[in-house]
């Protein structure tokens, strides 16, 4: 037989029937709705209403401070430099992703003086702190800027 849109039926079991509620059988008598009351008649309070927006709001836990908008720059410790990199490698962004030490170079990278760096790498990054950049010149390495181009508007 040809399959067409006149004869096509769901896969057998995967429709279930629908119970019927208060046709006699097992669900009779109250039919699960109880004795009496506004609920137990027919049209009697029906489903969720919509809630008005301000009770909305007041559920909404009250978080404090604020979430500012302006973009973070990825941050990564001199203590975490010294353990993944060599002593004369080229640090830069590329090189920390493929590290998995940062996820994304989207936003710069800041290199931050938390702990001991006694290997000398040549380090090309976003932005340091003061410290950072004294520790890497301090183990004879090199703390260069890198800018990233400007993007012009039209």
């Amino acid at each position: 037989m040809i399959i067409t849109l006149s004869n096509l039926k769901p896969a057998k079991g995967a429709v279930k029937k629908r119970r019927d509620i208060g046709r006699g059988g097992k669900r009779g008598s109250y039919s699960g709705r109880g004795l009496k009351g506004q609920k137990a008649r027919s049209g009697g309070k029906s489903g969720l209403k919509a809630l008005g927006f301000k009770q909305t709001l007041q559920r909404i836990p009250k978080l404090r401070g604020f979430k500012g908008l302006k973009a973070k720059m990825a941050i990564v410790n001199l203590s975490d430099l010294g353990k993944v990199f060599k002593s004369g490698d080229l640090v830069t962004s590329r090189e920390l992703i493929k590290s998995g030490l940062i996820d994304s170079a989207k936003n710069g990278v800041k290199i931050l003086g938390n702990g001991q760096l006694k290997k000398n790498l040549n380090v090309f990054v976003e932005a340091y702190s003061a410290s950072a950049k004294a520790a890497i010149e301090k183990a004879s390495g090199t703390a260069e800027v890198f800018k990233k181009p400007a993007i012009k508007k039209k």
